[in-house]
């Protein structure tokens, strides 16, 4: 079988810079296409747009050869393969919106010709690549997948603020609509992926991706269940959790917080629940979950008017400093995160609201309210209630915990500390002894 040395990487996010970039170090000739003008801008300036690249990184790629461009046919056209990395978000009611997947695909079928190896990324729903991506690429062109070119899914991996996970020694899944296609697939991420899983489909391939996060939502939501029943029963869940994370085999440790938050958790559930139903099946594990992580943020808030409760202050008009936007700790990423329903509902129920995150100057809440971030030292001083959300280490906890008179830690960001008594108040565990 002949190598494909030339690639195109459509989309150019956290999933296709670090795959195209990849390809560019493995030797092979690679251009990036993406839809926004400022990221094309900012690829070719050697200015990298996501915190796992860096410039230097990235400028030596681009000083390589590697180049982004606007969508192009011609660029399609003149590849050996082409790889989609869109997003794959969910509509208003929790159902899938292949737009962006859709959109890529006609941009692929205006380039596409006989011999093209096509790899969809995003992830999806079983079917997807088979299904609506496939239709649309051979829409319009007598091309046929499995007789003129080849066609796979081989999911993402990336980990935001985990440059290893966009490395060679992490495995790799690749499922195509023929041997054929999935052998061709799985040697050209071979250069890139130590270790590359042939799978029998791109279904198998797709439902193996949305099994990992599925996952990990589960028990996300079981042990967020957990620490609201701790609550009640006055334990400390972080405690128990340590405790049963001791036993080095048939456990595996996930804590509690405020929500879920990042593209991948929030929203690939909705993906399995949603094809699911299709099949006329309702998977209540899923759905179970999806109303326990969703609650989260409403229970944070009602932890909030408990702790402002305990000093006689009404949530109503209190103003509250919320540490942290971005969904997980130390990146610049806050897509789905928690913090924009924490802050939408306090806002909802009066109360003044600010953040400060070191990483991101400027959140847009989930009822659309934008504002920009704080200084740490002017939210501690104004604030009644320090609300921490995520903690990133570039935040000064010592001066945290030194000036702030109430707390409200959702993360057991206090796990060390000795505060003082009734200033903190744990999600799952609390107040402060």
């Amino acid at each position: 079988m002949e190598q494909d040395r030339s690639v195109v990487v459509v989309g150019l996010g956290y999933v296709g810079l670090p795959l195209a970039l990849g390809f560019v170090e493995a030797g092979l000739r690679v251009t990036g296409v993406d839809a926004s003008p400022r990221r094309v801008d900012e690829v070719n300036r050697g200015s990298s747009p996501i915190e796992d690249i860096s410039d230097e990184r990235l400028a030596t790629a681009v000083a390589g050869g590697f180049r982004a461009i606007a969508p192009d046919a011609a660029a399609v056209r003149a590849a050996d393969a082409v790889f989609v990395c869109v997003p794959t978000p969910v509509t208003a009611t929790r159902d899938p919106d292949l737009g962006p997947v859709l959109s890529a695909a006609e941009l692929v079928q205006s380039g596409l010709r006989a011999g093209h190896l096509v790899v969809l990324q995003s992830t999806t729903f079983p079917g997807t690549t088979t299904g609506p991506f496939r239709a649309v690429l051979e829409r319009d062109t007598e091309l046929r997948a499995g007789a003129d070119f080849d066609l796979a899914f081989a999911p993402e991996r990336v980990n935001p603020g985990d440059p290893a996970s966009s490395g060679k020694r992490v495995p790799r899944l690749v499922g195509g609509s023929t041997p054929g296609a999935t052998a061709r697939a799985a040697a050209l991420l071979r250069n890139i992926n130590d270790v590359v899983v042939e799978l029998s489909s791109p279904d198998a391939a797709e439902m193996a991706k949305l099994l990992e996060n599925v996952f990990r939502n589960i028990n996300i939501a079981f042990v967020n269940q957990l620490a609201l029943l701790c609550e009640r029963m006055g334990l400390d869940v972080w405690e128990v959790i340590d405790a049963a994370a001791t036993k080095p085999f048939g456990f595996m440790r996930f804590t509690p917080g405020p929500g879920v938050g990042g593209h991948c958790i929030p929203v690939d559930p909705y993906y399995l629940a949603w094809r699911a139903r299709e099949f006329d099946f309702t998977d209540r594990f899923i759905e179970l979950a999806a109303d326990v992580n969703v609650g989260m943020p409403r229970h944070v808030v009602d932890l909030v008017a408990e702790a402002l409760n305990d000093r006689a202050r009404s949530l109503r008009g209190a103003r509250v400093g919320v540490l942290g936007v971005a969904f997980k700790p130390d990146v610049a990423d806050a897509r789905e995160a928690p913090a924009a329903h924490v802050l939408a509902g306090l806002a909802r129920r009066g109360a003044d609201v600010r953040y400060h995150d070191p990483h991101i100057a400027r959140f847009r809440d989930a009822a659309g309210v934008e504002r920009g971030g704080s200084a740490l030292d002017e939210l501690l001083a104004w604030a009644e209630v320090v609300v921490i959300v995520t903690p990133h280490r570039a935040i000064d906890w010592d001066a945290v915990y030194d000036r702030a008179g109430l707390i409200v830690d959702t993360v057991n960001a206090s796990h060390g500390r000795s505060p003082r008594p009734r200033q903190v108040l744990r999600l799952g565990a609390g107040w402060s002894a």
